[in-house]
């Protein structure tokens, strides 16, 4: 689900493979570093650095989505719904929120400036509670579901 290692076979899709798997282990890392690693509240530099490094990954390649999307050279980008741009444009606005968060944190600038705090937020909740659940790429998460069961399922019929 994570990897998409089946996309590999495709012609034309190794460096988007490539760059796919790049972003998920970078929004994974970041995850990991803000939750466990407890980002936006550290004064540890190691993980301030992490942040900052995990962050400047997901905006590149990220970037490098949006910009292959408009010049709609490769065949996937070609026939880009708009419904496509949704989930792409959700994550850039995931990461940056994260990170200007982050940065006024560093300045010491959040407290007269919750707002921003506020926005990632609504980003994040709108995320969870509408996107996840309901967007066009779920059916990656439900399809793997559903040959995980199937398995069993023939196992125990077995």
């Amino acid at each position: 689900m994570f990897t998409q290692k089946r996309t590999l076979g495709c012609d034309d899709s190794q460096t988007r493979w490539f760059q796919h798997l790049i972003l998920v282990i970078g929004y994974l890392s970041l995850l990991f570093t803000t939750v466990f690693l407890d980002w936006f509240a550290t004064d540890s530099s190691f993980i301030l650095v992490l942040g900052y490094l995990e962050s400047a990954v997901i905006f590149s390649v990220t970037f490098i989505f949006m910009i292959g999307r408009l010049n709609k050279k490769t065949q996937v980008s070609k026939n880009s719904h708009p419904s496509d741009w949704f989930f792409v444009i959700w994550l850039f606005l995931m990461g940056l929120s994260a990170f200007v968060v982050r940065l006024f944190i560093d300045l010491d600038i959040l407290e007269t400036n919750m707002w921003m705090y506020l926005i990632h937020l609504t980003v994040l909740v709108q995320w969870a509670v509408i996107i996840v659940p309901f967007g066009k790429w779920t059916h990656f998460l439900y399809r793997s579901f559903a040959m995980y069961f199937e398995k069993l399922k023939s196992l125990s019929v077995s």
